[in-house]
């Protein structure tokens, strides 16, 4: 039996196979009001016609000012709620699940007047405005922003959410040592922010709802941090509630002088099977799966327990159909309506 068709349960998450459609921003809000539009329905829907087991919704922000572009989506309001709802009812009748990844852009939120960060270092680049540093209250209401947002999310009906701790939003700017040089509590602690958003949100969710963490495990810029500084930090993540962690890498700055190790198939796994194994926790990996065998092997090798599919995803809203047939053809459950093409 191919492994990526196996079941995967964790606490009250349930999921039919090992595929992940990882957050991708669509920049699709006309309106840039923050709802989802019938674009984002097809989008979702689809890849679950196509077979994923577990749907992440791209990054949603918890404040206008906290979206990377005004086309992005964000979960600030009540009125929000419905149009989620509504991709989260069809989504399950194609027998996926689907989780929503809360964020804020912090200072790479470029259509924000005076973005925010945890100092007033700016992201480099010409497009990148220097943001103004949160006060020690700011942060304090930034959690319960982040909270409000779970709150919504819940009653969206998702199975699951996603915290961005990755790719230099804001809460990893507050967990990197480059980007947090605040002298307050959250600069001496620098997980702190990441651990109250954490303890936050848990208690808005449902006891057997799994919070998942994405975290940039290497940072790969010059001065940054690497593997054993983050899993220390998702070890305090962990203590704090996390039960999945998605990792990911870079994001918080131009690639440094050390490179990073290319970018062939599965470049990121050995990151997922250091937490997973240092930890003790379920663990996604991602990072050029594409190729069905690659992501069978990362299962069966014991280097992760879920593989997240990217751009395969954007060129074929049915790669998990597609792959479950390359593997094992016998398997494949397609919709009957398709059931003939294989």
């Amino acid at each position: 039996m191919a492994l990526l068709s196996t079941p995967f349960q964790f606490k009250g998450l349930s999921l039919k196979n090992r595929i992940v459609m990882p957050p991708m921003c669509q920049y699709s809000v006309d309106a840039h009001d923050g709802t989802p539009t019938d674009w984002h329905f097809v989008h979702y829907v689809s890849r679950a016609v196509g077979g994923t087991g577990l749907i992440i919704v791209e990054m949603t922000d918890v404040e206008p000012d906290g979206r990377i572009s005004n086309g992005d989506l964000g979960l600030w309001s009540d009125e929000q709620i419905p149009a989620y709802a509504r991709i989260v009812s069809e989504v399950h009748k194609y027998g996926a699940k689907i989780g929503i990844q809360i964020a804020h852009a912090g200072r790479k939120a470029e259509d924000a007047e005076v973005p925010v960060s945890a100092s007033a270092i700016a992201f480099p680049g010409a497009r990148y405005k220097t943001p103004r540093a949160l006060t020690t209250e700011e942060v304090k209401q930034m959690v319960v922003k982040f909270q409000d947002s779970a709150r919504r999310a819940v009653e969206a009906g998702f199975d699951t959410i996603e915290i961005h701790g990755a790719h230099g939003y804001l809460v990893h700017q507050f967990h990197s040592p480059l980007t947090n040089q605040r002298d307050d509590e959250y600069g001496r602690d620098k997980a702190l922010f990441g651990v109250e958003i954490i303890q936050a949100i848990k208690e808005v969710m449902p006891a057997d709802m799994p919070l998942i963490m994405r975290v940039s495990a290497i940072e790969y810029v010059d001065g940054g941090y690497g593997l054993d500084y983050s899993t220390e930090l998702c070890r305090r993540y962990k203590e704090a509630g996390v039960d999945i962690f998605h990792l990911s890498s870079g994001g918080e700055g131009p690639i440094g002088s050390a490179g990073r190790p290319g970018v062939h198939p599965g470049y990121q796994v050995p990151l997922a099977r250091a937490i997973k194994q240092a930890l003790n926790v379920p663990v996604i990996a991602v990072g050029n799966l594409d190729d069905p065998k690659v992501a069978e092997a990362s299962i069966g090798n014991g280097d992760t327990d879920l593989v997240a599919v990217g751009r395969g995803m954007l060129r074929d809203p049915y790669w998990a159909l597609h792959a479950i047939h390359e593997l094992s053809a016998d398997e494949l459950q397609p919709p009957k309506q398709y059931s003939r093409a294989f």
